[in-house]
């Protein structure tokens, strides 16, 4: 596989997975708890979502200016390797494999759940039946990724499109029949209170939910045509439409229902507003929009993941690489691959469960402990990208100064705004420090033999 013009997906695949996996879930069941954070305040709910903004606008800027200059497989993976160092490419590489990807997709796979129940008149859904209503997506999506690729890549792209209109039209309905003067300018007195601390950071967390998930197109590079020229393209473009979006959708709701509305009713918010708008009919296809919206999230998380452990078996940077780097006639794609990325996500499907069931972990679910540490990975990309602009092979000062300096700046709320949960130091950061230093030791192993 190659990034030749005869790779199997286009521009429009690319920008519709980066807008995929990004729109999907988060805004729908993460706006309450923004709200939340933010006492209730809309105003300052749209200034963290700007500034949250500026980790993913810039920071695709800059991983753009790495994609264009390499062929390397893997996306991160093949960045690291090519201007950081096969240590760190190992270290990104198994975080990615055994955190991020697979706590991510499970989180996404419970949404499906969460939805497909609401769709189905079940509002106190237990959480067996919401993770099982997710696990049967998650075991179909596999399957068809393993087995139709093209299909997959199809139905991402049918997929956004069907999530975009729930996001948009709900956002501009309610947007012109709410008051959004009125919910941005004149917040209640507890939501006034919220300016007067640090507490509103919290809301960092679920918004850089919301916003992640934009470098697993990085997964698919080498099956990109054109990669040089269109994944930077994407990487650029599919944020600011996304930022549009998230905008128009929070704003809409919150001046719609009312901020306090919308924290008491939580996820089934959207559900409301919708029967309010259109009646009960119009509502309930509305959530078929929203459950085919998260399936596409999985979708996207699915082909960027069942790829990951053959990226790195291409380089020898995980035990049993010589299996995994396997490539199926039939599949077109390693199979043992897929299988591993399969038994991590049932792994990381319990852990979710026992954390969900027992409330370990607070507000903050699996995912947010990886999404929080990967902006700290991310760092060392920017300065990558800073330090090619020194050796002169990058000339514009925006795109190998301003850019990487933003996107740094932005990774790093991110980090402080996860940091606010009180679990993250002690329970949190400990098991994705354990991950890289494991990978970092294993790539040792390797390069002294």
């Amino acid at each position: 596989m190659n990034q030749s013009s005869n790779g199997r997906y286009n521009l429009i695949t690319a920008l519709a997975m980066i807008v995929g996996i990004v729109i999907g879930s988060g805004i729908f069941f993460k706006a309450d708890n923004v709200l939340k954070y933010t006492n209730g305040n809309v105003a300052l709910g749209v200034g963290v979502f700007v500034l949250a903004a500026v980790a993913i606008i810039f920071g695709s800027l800059s991983i753009a200016e790495l994609a264009k200059r390499t062929d390397a497989h893997g996306g991160l993976i093949g960045y690291a390797d090519e201007f950081v160092s096969p240590h760190f490419s190992t270290m990104i590489g198994w975080f990615q494999l055994f955190l991020y990807y697979p706590t991510l997709g499970v989180v996404v796979t419970w949404v499906v759940g969460i939805y497909t129940a609401l769709l189905f008149g079940v509002k106190e859904a237990s959480l067996e039946l919401q993770m099982g209503i997710g696990l049967t997506w998650f075991v179909i999506c596999y399957l068809f990724n393993v087995m139709a690729a093209v299909f997959a890549g199809r139905f991402q792209v049918f997929a956004t499109v069907v999530k975009l209109i729930p996001l948009f039209v709900l956002g501009v309905m309610a947007f012109v029949y709410g008051d959004p003067v009125s919910a941005l300018t004149h917040p209640s007195e507890s939501a006034r209170q919220a300016t007067q601390s640090l507490a509103w950071l919290g809301a960092i967390g679920p918004i850089a939910f919301s916003f992640d998930g934009w470098v697993v197109s990085t997964s698919i590079s080498g099956e990109i045509k054109h990669a040089k020229r269109n994944l930077p393209i994407a990487l650029v473009v599919a944020p600011m439409l996304i930022l549009l979006g998230y905008l128009l959708y929070f704003v809409g709701l919150t001046s719609y229902l009312g901020a306090a509305k919308v924290m008491a009713l939580g996820d089934e918010s959207v559900y409301v507003v919708a029967t309010q708008l259109f009646g009960e009919t119009a509502a309930k296809a509305f959530l078929v929009f929203v459950v085919i919206s998260v399936m596409g999230t999985v979708n996207g998380l699915v082909l960027g993941l069942i790829r990951l452990p053959h990226s790195l078996a291409l380089k020898s940077l995980i035990p049993f690489s010589a299996q995994l780097r396997h490539v199926s006639p039939n599949y077109q794609l390693s199979v043992g691959s897929a299988l591993l990325g399969f038994a991590l996500s049932m792994f990381w499907a319990a852990v979710h469960y026992a954390v969900m069931k027992s409330q370990l972990l607070g507000d903050m679910d699996i995912s947010e402990i990886a999404i929080v540490v990967s902006y700290l990975l991310y760092l060392v990309f920017y300065f990558a990208v800073f330090r090619l602009w020194q050796q002169g092979h990058i000339k514009s000062m925006l795109l190998g100064v301003i850019s990487p300096i933003l996107a740094a700046l932005g990774s790093l709320m991110v980090v402080f705004g996860g940091m606010q949960n009180p679990l993250f130091l002690p329970v949190c950061l400990p098991i994705c420090a354990l991950v890289l230093l494991l990978a970092y030791f294993y790539s040792r192993y390797l390069h002294s033999r």
